[in-house]
C-alpha cells in the first residue's frame, strides 16, 4: 500500500501524494517512513527529504529548512519552515 505524504509550508501545501518511502532528516537522525508506521513525531533539521514514489525508484530530494514531521493514521505530514524551489 503506498504512503499518503504531504510537504506543507506556512504559506502551502508544497506536495500531496503516495509514495513508496520518503526518508526525512530528523534532529535526531534521518528516519524512513513506509506505509503503517507507527504514530511519530520528530523535530526536522535543515536537510534533504527523500521522497520514493515507487519501491525501486530513485529518490526525488526536495530541500528544507527547519520544521516538524508526524506520522499518523493519514500518513506523513512535514510542516517546513521553508522549502527550496
Amino acid at each position: 500500500m503506498p504512503l499518503h505524504f504531504e510537504l506543507v509550508t506556512p504559506a502551502k501545501l508544497v506536495r500531496s501524494e503516495s509514495v513508496h518511502m520518503v526518508v526525512v532528516p530528523g534532529s535526531e537522525g534521518e528516519f524512513g517512513v513506509l506505509e503503517g508506521h507507527a504514530p511519530f513525531m520528530s523535530t526536522v533539521k535543515d536537510g534533504v527529504i527523500r521522497v520514493y514514489k515507487s519501491e525501486n525508484a530513485a529518490p526525488e530530494d526536495i530541500a528544507v529548512s527547519g520544521g516538524f514531521a508526524e506520522v499518523g493514521a493519514n500518513g506523513l505530514t512535514v510542516l517546513a519552515e521553508h522549502v527550496e524551489g
